[in-house]
């Protein structure tokens, strides 16, 4: 128990009363820790009136469950309170924190409340308040008006890893951020319309690694860094106009980017009669200045410094006409910064990019199509003798048929949405289309790559052991060999859709996904599997013609003839894979 404090087998008592006795005894405590607290209850008044006290931290106490009304009443000099790791802590009552003009931190984190903390008394007076409620995954929703009353000064919030769903119109009525937080609510969906209203700011939004589907349409006008980064459900952003003093946004998908990078250069910003006199104002070639001749002193005095949301000059100075309309006419057009940017794999026009690309893409995919289709159409009506050659020519044709077809697709939705593909980008890579164009391109190259290497084996076995008849490779052994790579292919393309890397990271489908730790060796698996049948290869074709130079080996003509043409149609395929490998290691 601390000195200041008497505590009882059912309460603890911090008060001045108790705090006066200790300080007659010698003994001042500015910070008071409260550590494996075996109460069930910290009652009113429990801290009430302390006059030395400036910060309070109560942690670790399993037992905790309920902390009452008026627990935290007029105490005129405490600045900070922290509540964490209580995960039996279910109650915290109405006006607990009561009349605590000093405060400008609390915390209350990896607790099991379930409803929102009433922290509408508080009355704090300090500037930079910062609110940290985090961790407490039963709380469902922040209620209307959480947070009037709390402090009338700037302040920080981080709300983020709880169980929040949803916030209700107006939950931020009365206050002023500068940056709320909010990721990493996994369960967030839905953030009411009206949930800014009544309230200024926040000056930062970070939703990301949320549920979000939309942003409200108004209440945002405000911000000027927004965070939404794998917030893979937020599909479209709200009207940009609503986005007007947007300065950094951090995403999710490039399309969104192509969106408010567009927006940026093309929106009209208001013409201010006020032009033709603004050398009284200010200054193009400081933008401190700017703001100085309407508040009078220099750029670094408090004046400047405690205008809202940032303290560098150059940040706030965009919000600086809201206050002194008579500054429009000095505001330039503000520079964006937005990332993911558009990229050769995330375009924001054209899939192809190029028109001979375009062309090439439709040439080769009927091409392939076409070839692969009388193939396979031989081999059904065919009365020849099946050959293991013959044989695994089907399966390859077979496999490059799917990668025509996945070629087919791409060519079909980059001629759907030329010149805009970024208003198409979300709903086609999140899309069963992307999804399937994936897998067929995936299970066909890998199914291609692992036939061409089957192939190569089989001419090097059958040539290098010519004169043994019997140990060639029969059609059953053939069968038993691809059927463990329909295996294997199947189980490569069908990783990325449940959630081993991913289809949906490119326009072009690919898996291309790199961000957690499996989908990483994923990708280094695949990328081994592809060098290691191209080495084989190479190795076989280098035997294969050691074999035939030699004049003392029996070989036949039809054999190394088959060798030859299997081998320009060997090395020709893994050339039109090796692009594809090089771009997915970059």
């Amino acid at each position: 128990c601390p000195r200041i404090c008497r505590c009882f087998l059912n309460t603890i008592k911090c008060n001045n009363v108790t705090e006066e006795a200790a300080l007659m005894k010698g003994y001042r405590l500015k910070r008071l820790f409260l550590y494996d607290l075996s109460l069930h209850t910290i009652s009113s008044h429990s801290f009430e009136g302390l006059k030395e006290v400036q910060q309070i931290e109560i942690s670790q106490s399993v037992n905790l469950e309920i902390i009452e009304t008026l627990a935290f009443n007029n105490l005129l000099n405490l600045s900070e309170i922290s509540i964490k790791n209580t995960r039996s802590l279910m109650h915290i009552e109405r006006r607990t924190f009561n009349n605590l003009p000093k405060l400008r931190y609390l915390s209350i984190s990896n607790t099991g409340i379930t409803i929102f903390p009433d922290i509408t008394s508080i009355n704090s007076l300090e500037s930079e308040f910062v609110l940290d409620i985090c961790d407490n995954l039963y709380l469902k929703q922040v209620p209307p008006n959480a947070f009037t009353g709390m402090t009338t000064e700037y302040v920080i919030m981080n709300l983020y890893n709880n169980g929040f769903r949803e916030i209700h119109d107006h939950a931020l009525n009365g206050t002023k951020i500068d940056k709320l937080v909010l990721k990493n609510n996994r369960n967030h969906r839905v953030i009411h319309r009206d949930a800014f209203k009544g309230g200024t700011g926040p000056g930062v939004l970070d939703i990301s690694a949320t549920a979000l589907t939309k942003l409200p349409s108004q209440g945002l006008e405000s911000v000027l860094v927004l965070m939404a980064q794998s917030t893979y459900a937020l599909k479209s952003l709200p009207p940009l106009q609503g986005l007007w003093n947007l300065r950094e946004a951090y995403l999710t998908y490039n399309s969104h980017c192509c969106a408010l990078l567009s927006w940026n250069i093309h929106r009209d910003l208001p013409i201010n009669p006020a032009w033709n006199i603004g050398s009284t104002y200010c200054d193009e070639s400081d933008p401190s200045a700017r703001v100085q001749h309407v508040i009078g002193g220099s750029a670094d005095t408090p004046l400047v410094m405690d205008m809202p949301f940032f303290s560098d000059v150059d940040q706030m100075f965009g919000d600086v006409n809201f206050h002194y309309p008579e500054l429009d006419f000095c505001q330039t057009q503000p520079t964006l910064v937005c990332t993911p940017e558009a990229d050769a794999f995330n375009p924001c026009e054209d899939i192809a990019g190029f028109s001979f690309l375009r062309v090439a893409i439709w040439f080769i995919n009927i091409l392939a199509i076409t070839g692969n289709l009388t193939v396979l159409l031989v081999f059904f009506t065919s009365r020849s003798k099946m050959t293991v050659p013959r044989f695994l020519m089907y399966h390859l044709a077979f496999a490059d048929l799917c990668i025509g077809i996945y070629l087919l697709m791409i060519a079909t939705v980059d001629l759907r949405t030329r010149g805009h593909y970024s208003q198409h980008a979300i709903e086609w890579q999140t899309g069963p289309g992307c999804s399937a164009a994936g897998f067929l391109s995936l299970f066909g190259g890998e199914l291609s790559v692992y036939t061409l290497s089957t192939i190569t084996i089989e001419r090097w076995h059958t040539i290098t052991d010519a004169m043994q008849i019997e140990r060639r490779l029969g059609l059953a052994q053939a069968a038993t060999i691809m059927a463990a790579g329909w295996l294997i292919c199947l189980g490569m393309g069908m990783l990325p859709l449940v959630g081993i890397s991913s289809y949906t990271k490119v326009s072009m489908c690919l898996p291309m996904d790199i961000e957690t730790p499996l989908a990483q060796a994923f990708i280094i698996i695949l990328l081994l599997f592809n060098v290691g049948a191209f080495a084989v290869v190479c190795v076989c074709y280098v035997l294969i013609y050691l074999a035939v130079k030699n004049p003392e080996f029996p070989r036949r003509s039809a054999d190394t003839k088959i060798a030859t043409r299997m081998a320009v149609l060997i090395f020709t395929d893994f050339l039109c894979m090796a692009p594809i490998s090089f771009f997915a290691i970059s």
